[in-house]
């Protein structure tokens, strides 16, 4: 099982001293994608644009911070004897998603008590934008050959494999070894939650559903596919990290579903009592006008 071709060239282009690479490429426009559809969703519910981009001015540095932190604290062998500097190099790879969504809810929860709004409001908007950043993300991983499984067999090739379009699995081939598409595995589901995820607001669920929802069902989706990964963060021996976090992540989403199930009965699509009575107020000014 080789490739047919020769790899995608990881370069984008080159100007002069300057590089961009296809991951940045990649990675970019996942967010600028998830931004445009979080702002639309946040005009059409009442929250406001600029909300949005108020929360993402915050949120993405400390997103990137985080997910460096993450890493190099589960990591620290490689760095434990310096030079410090490599600690913060991450252009030299090293980032890890699940730090970056706590930076994330972090942020959100701070940002939202400062600005007095709902977090269960903002994070229910901003779920099906972020796992879709997610899923269009993975692809940088697949340009640069990494975030991948191990070698597949003759018998895995054949009945499933084969069939994977031939840019992929050419792609997949590292020093003439054939590796599991892992990146497009959690592609894929992330791709079936974000579809999901708008199927589902639509049904106008219980605040803080939707955000709930996108916790555990990508959770569930990591935990199977970190097993097939080559590359995994370990805590204790052959203890992966993501599937530790991953069942975490499933059983406190579980249990502040049940809670928010049983101690709210605001839905998706309510408006802050602010809005409503401003709403109210600005068709009266109508009718007087008809008047």
């Amino acid at each position: 099982m080789i490739g047919t071709s020769a790899p995608i060239e990881r370069v984008f282009l080159e100007i002069g001293p300057l590089t961009i690479y296809w991951y940045g490429i990649i990675i970019a426009a996942g967010a600028v994608l998830a931004v445009y559809l979080a702002t639309r969703e946040a005009e059409r519910v009442g929250l406001g644009k600029e909300t949005i981009m108020d929360f993402i001015i915050f949120a993405v540095p400390v997103a990137i911070i985080s997910a460096r932190i993450y890493y190099v604290i589960f990591e620290f062998d490689q760095y434990a004897n310096g030079p410090l500097w490599k600690m913060i190099a991450t252009w030299e790879g090293g980032i890890a998603i699940h730090g970056a969504v706590i930076g994330g809810v972090l942020t959100a929860i701070v940002f939202t008590k400062v600005k007095k709004i709902s977090f269960w409001r903002l994070a229910d908007v901003i779920a099906p934008s972020l796992i879709l950043g997610q899923a269009i993300g993975r692809w940088g991983n697949f340009v640069n050959q990494e975030a991948h499984g191990g070698p597949i067999s003759e018998a895995a090739y054949e009945s499933f494999h084969q069939y994977l379009p031939d840019f992929i699995m050419n792609q997949m081939v590292i020093d003439g070894v054939m590796y599991h598409p892992t990146f497009l595995y959690e592609s894929a589901w992330n791709f079936l939650i974000f579809f999901g995820l708008l199927l589902f607001r639509r049904t106008n669920p219980k605040r803080g559903m939707v955000f709930l929802m996108y916790v555990i069902t990508y959770s569930i989706g990591r935990f199977f596919i970190e097993g097939l990964r080559t590359d995994s963060l370990y805590i204790i021996g052959d203890l992966r990290t993501a599937q530790v976090v991953s069942i975490l992540a499933v059983l406190a989403g579980l249990i502040l579903m049940l809670y928010r199930l049983m101690a709210t009965q605001t839905r998706y699509l309510d408006a802050p009592v602010k809005i409503r009575q401003s709403n109210k107020s600005k068709s009266k000014k109508k009718k007087k006008k008809r008047k």
